[in-house]
């Protein structure tokens, strides 16, 4: 059985984008390419930005319906990214709230991709 290990992302700039990632992340991408760039990520994924008027079959449009989630453990852990982001400047759609899920928080990448910041899932 296949699993998926390659989240993409359709983007405006993919250099753009990468300079964006490249700080959040902390690391270099291992694919640069004029329009499409891949950042490793732990676990055996992947993080692909793909110029979006270069991908093929074209999207149909439309506004973003997903987001990217950084699952971050420890006191506080949620919190002090919360105001590390905050300090870099990033765009805030969700500030720190607690949901249902636990503390939680969201920003928007420069082509408005949503990414949430919460605790792993308890079992």
């Amino acid at each position: 059985m296949a699993n998926p290990n390659l989240f993409i992302l359709y983007v405006k700039d993919p250099a753009a984008s990468a300079r964006f990632y490249r700080k959040l992340l902390g690391r270099e991408p291992a694919v640069a390419a004029p329009n499409f760039v891949a950042f490793p990520l732990d676990g055996g994924f992947t993080l692909g930005l793909w110029r979006q008027e270069k991908v093929e079959p074209p999207t149909a449009g439309g506004e973003a319906r997903s987001e990217v989630a950084f699952m971050i453990a420890g006191d506080n852990a949620i919190a002090k990214t919360f105001e590390d982001w905050k300090a870099a400047g990033h765009e805030i759609l969700q500030p720190l709230t607690v949901m249902d899920f636990g503390p939680t928080f969201v920003i928007a990448d420069p082509d408005g991709h949503r990414l949430r910041v919460c605790e792993p899932d308890k079992e």
